[in-house]
């Protein structure tokens, strides 16, 4: 699976309150969570952003609480992967649960800025910063969570394995 996108460049220990802040939790509105996505951070993400960007940020990325609000809000803003120096535990599996594409990949994510084009190949972990001419290597997903990705998230996942075996 290939992504390309031109990215926002975030910093270290992002938590769940900057992705998605505690006063917009009264829904699981896809749509709604993204037009507060990232608010604390950059009250101007969710306007800005456009479908299939890339979040790059430092270590930690998703600290904090365990609401899978902050996966969804990412996601339902058009965020198409999200590649950080580490994740919080937590927030990788409910990435990888909601369907969202994460990698972890430190040069790159202290290499790559705000507006850089990438190329990310999720079977290898190549991920090509077109703007910068330069390549860098993360942990590729593996398959099954590659399956998970591609069927929209792990309750989809289950969705079609029924499906096929009813």
């Amino acid at each position: 699976m290939k992504i390309t996108g031109k990215t926002w460049k975030f910093g270290d220990d992002v938590d769940t309150d900057a992705i998605i802040p505690a006063r917009y939790l009264n829904t699981t509105d896809p749509a709604a969570l993204a037009s507060h996505c990232m608010e604390d951070a950059d009250p101007h993400f969710a306007s800005r952003v456009k479908p299939g960007e890339i979040i790059v940020a430092g270590k930690n990325f998703g600290c904090g609480s365990s609401r899978e609000h902050a996966p969804i809000a990412i996601k339902a803003a058009g965020v198409s992967c999200v590649l950080a120096r580490s994740f919080a535990r937590i927030f990788y599996r409910n990435a990888l649960n909601m369907g969202l594409p994460i990698l972890e990949c430190p040069e790159g994510a202290d290499r790559i800025q705000t507006g850089d084009e990438l190329a990310i190949d999720l079977d290898s972990g190549l991920i090509e910063n077109l703007t910068r001419k330069e390549k860098y290597t993360a942990q590729p997903i593996p398959d099954f969570m590659q399956k998970l990705i591609k069927a929209g998230g792990l309750m989809e996942y289950v969705k079609e394995q029924m499906a096929t075996q009813g």
